[in-house]
């Protein structure tokens, strides 16, 4: 699904970021990227989602090179793209449904085509409740479970979530981890940025470790 050889990131004139990393993400696979502050998962994250282009090296997302792909092409790529943003990135204004249904909304679906879907898929991660909330008064549990609802509307065939369990207690953290499992389960390959090791431990899953810029790859 996703193959990188030899990729190398810098900003500017600086250091390179990340160094000669050579990895594949298969498809319905499930792995954990985890690493130091500063290592460059945030960075490698935006590679995968194909909001920064590598300094050197080749990428390949379903089957085509990433430098060969026009601008105009990138926005459908990404819609076989869900990513959860570590800081939630929901609009305030809008409800719990209107934030899970904008990326729909956006692309002129009309909505009488996709309101049973939006709202099946919150009640699948448990929001039910609060279909008509706005995200002012909800927890920091909730608003992640909005956020990987609407990464989810567009039914990706890979998931990449970044930090999604770092504003929640441990008790909702294993609550999320079984909705990615559950999601995997379902055929979407999941890929989980963290620093909770307890975390990685719940899944017999492949681990990627990010460090000065290289990266390690265990399989379990």
């Amino acid at each position: 699904m996703i193959r990188l050889e030899n990729v190398g990131v810098r900003y500017g004139m600086g250091p390179e970021i990340l160094r000669d990393l050579t990895f594949d993400i298969p498809k319905h696979s499930f792995q954990f990227l985890t690493g130091p502050s500063g290592a460059g998962k945030t960075t490698l994250m935006r590679l995968l989602f194909m909001s920064l282009r590598p300094t050197r090296g080749n990428i390949s997302m379903f089957g085509r090179d990433v430098v060969d792909i026009p601008r105009d092409e990138l926005p459908l790529l990404r819609r076989r793209i869900g990513i959860v943003f570590q800081d939630f990135r929901l609009l305030n204004h809008l409800t719990t449904y209107e934030n899970v249904a904008l990326p729909l909304r956006v692309r002129g679906k009309d909505e009488s085509s996709y309101r049973a879907d939006v709202v099946e898929l919150l009640e699948w991660v448990g929001l039910g409740e609060r279909i008509h909330v706005r995200p002012q008064v909800l927890s920091g549990g909730e608003k992640q479970r909005i956020a990987i609802a609407r990464a989810l509307i567009d039914r990706p065939e890979i998931l990449l979530a970044d930090e999604p369990t770092g504003n929640v207690d441990p008790p909702m953290a294993l609550r999320l981890l079984s909705l990615f499992k559950e999601l995997n389960r379902l055929g979407t390959a999941v890929l989980i940025a963290t620093h909770d090791l307890n975390l990685m431990e719940q899944v017999n899953a492949r681990h990627m470790i990010l460090s000065e810029g290289h990266i390690d790859i265990y399989d379990r």
